[in-house]
C-alpha cells in the first residue's frame, strides 16, 4: 500500500480522490486551507491518516506547510490538487500582494515541490484550458497586464504543466505528470459542466498508486487515464527554467538540485 499526500483535500476532487485512495486501503494524509477545513476534511474521509493546514495564497503558510509534511515522514505519492478558479472579477492580492489565483494554482505548487521530500510519484492537476495559457511568462502577478480571470487562470494551469514537465526533466528517477480532469460539477467548475464527475478523480489516483505501465511514465500529460496533446510551450526546456525561476525570485525558494539529490 503507498502513503499519498494530497493537497486541496476538503472538498472537490481532492475529497474525491482521497476517498478513492482510502477505499483501496492506501495511507493518505489530507490537506485543507485552516484548521477547521482540516477537521471538516477528517470528517469527510474517515480512514484518512490524518490532515494538515496550510493557507496556499501565503507564501509563509505554505512553506510552514511544507516544513509539517516533512515532519509526518516520507510520502510515495503526492497529487497537487489544490487550485481555484477563474471567477474573480479582478485581480486582488494575496497577504504578499499576489492575485491569489498566481499564488495557490502556480507558487505554492512550485514551493511544495522545492521543499518536501521528493515522493516516487508527483501529480499536478491541470486543465484544459491550459492550452490557452501564455507561455512568455510576462508579468506573471498582472501588475501591468490588465487583468482577466480567464487568462489567468489558464495561465496557471500552464505553469502547472510546465512544473510536471520540469520536474521530470530534473529528476528522472521519479514519475512527474500533469492531468486535466475534464470540465465537471464541482464547486469550481459549476452545475453545467458537461464531463463526468465520477471519472474525475480517477487519473490521479491511477498515476499516484497505479503499477500499470501506461502510468509509470513520466513528462507526460493525461485525461482519463490515456495521454492527451498539450500546449507546445510546455515541453520547452527553456520555458520551463523561466517559470522555475521566476518562481524562485517571487518566493525566495529555491527549486532543489536534481543531482545532488539522486
Amino acid at each position: 500500500m503507498s502513503r499519498i499526500f494530497v493537497t486541496g483535500a476538503a472538498d472537490g476532487l481532492g475529497l474525491m480522490a482521497s476517498k478513492l485512495l482510502i477505499a483501496a486501503g492506501h495511507h493518505v494524509v489530507l490537506h485543507a486551507r485552516n484548521d477547521q477545513r482540516a477537521e471538516e476534511a477528517m470528517s469527510e474521509a474517515p480512514g484518512a491518516e490524518t490532515a494538515v493546514s496550510g493557507d496556499l495564497s501565503s507564501i509563509k503558510e505554505t512553506i510552514e506547510l511544507a516544513e509539517k509534511v516533512n515532519k509526518l515522514g516520507h510520502f510515495d505519492a503526492i497529487i497537487h490538487n489544490a487550485g481555484i478558479g477563474y471567477q474573480e472579477p479582478r485581480r486582488g492580492n494575496s497577504i504578499d500582494g499576489l492575485p491569489p489565483l498566481f499564488a495557490i494554482n502556480s507558487l505554492a505548487p512550485y514551493i511544495l515541490t522545492s521543499l518536501i521530500q521528493l515522493p516516487e510519484r508527483l501529480i499536478y492537476l491541470s486543465s484544459g484550458l491550459h492550452r490557452e495559457g501564455n507561455p512568455s511568462l510576462d508579468d506573471l502577478t498582472w501588475d501591468s497586464r490588465r487583468w482577466s480571470g480567464y487568462q489567468a487562470y489558464s495561465d496557471t494551469k500552464l505553469h502547472d504543466v510546465l512544473l510536471a514537465f520540469a520536474v521530470a526533466r530534473h529528476f528522472p528517477h521519479i514519475y512527474s505528470n500533469a492531468l486535466e480532469p475534464g470540465w465537471v460539477a464541482t464547486k469550481m467548475g459549476g452545475p453545467g459542466a458537461p464531463d463526468s464527475l465520477a471519472d474525475a478523480p480517477k487519473t490521479q489516483v491511477w498515476l499516484a498508486v497505479s503499477n500499470d505501465e501506461k502510468a509509470l511514465v513520466s513528462g507526460k500529460y493525461f485525461y482519463h487515464q490515456k495521454r492527451r496533446e498539450y500546449h507546445p510551450a510546455a515541453g520547452n526546456a527553456t520555458i520551463q527554467e523561466g517559470f522555475l525561476a521566476a518562481c524562485e525570485r517571487i518566493s525566495g525558494i529555491k527549486f532543489p538540485d536534481g543531482n545532488k539529490l539522486q
